[in-house]
């Protein structure tokens, strides 16, 4: 799984959902990052693990979800899922979690770039989790290594917690 391989993989003259998918992680990297700073990235984040819990939980995710008949469900699972963690993060945005966050000032382009790389890698494995079979068996191989396998889900999962932990509040302030 290297960088050659994924490039190799992607036939340029027939874009598919790999080769968005690549793009989207890259530019969301940047624009996320320099957009949002380290703050928010870390909010969106938390958002993002509240979600992942609230929707594992949700009494209707089984049986109300799917009997839903707008377009196909794995659209509306998805929705669901963006929509909440919008809504989370306006919420914890004016809560008292922004202090916590705001101890070591905005960070140093670093954290911002190495917090955005995980929280964009995070939400498209969690995206892409929500396909049905069918469609994600069609992903490259690399992609579902990437983003879609076991390991790669976990490690995603895993990974901004470790880097909160490594990182921390230090950092100059920008």
């Amino acid at each position: 799984m290297d960088i050659t391989n994924l490039f190799s993989a992607i036939n340029w003259t027939t874009p598919s959902w790999d080769l968005f998918i690549i793009i989207f992680f890259v530019a969301a990297v940047f624009l996320f990052g320099f957009g949002m700073g380290r703050n928010r990235i870390l909010i969106t984040i938390v958002s993002i693990y509240m979600t992942l819990a609230l929707i594992h939980y949700f009494p209707f995710a089984t049986s109300g979800v799917a009997e839903v008949k707008f377009g196909e469900g794995f659209i509306l699972k998805i929705s669901i899922f963006l929509g909440t963690v919008l809504a989370l993060f306006f919420l914890l945005a004016r809560s008292a979690l922004t202090s916590v966050f705001s101890g070591g000032g905005q960070g140093s382009w670093f954290q911002v770039i190495i917090f955005s790389f995980l929280q964009v890698g995070l939400l498209i494995s969690v995206i892409l989790s929500f396909l049905p079979a069918e469609i994600a068996s069609e992903l490259l191989p690399v992609t579902k290594d990437i983003f879609t396998s076991d390991k790669a889900q976990f490690a995603w999962l895993l990974a901004p917690i470790l880097a909160m932990i490594i990182i921390g509040r230090g950092g100059k302030s920008e």
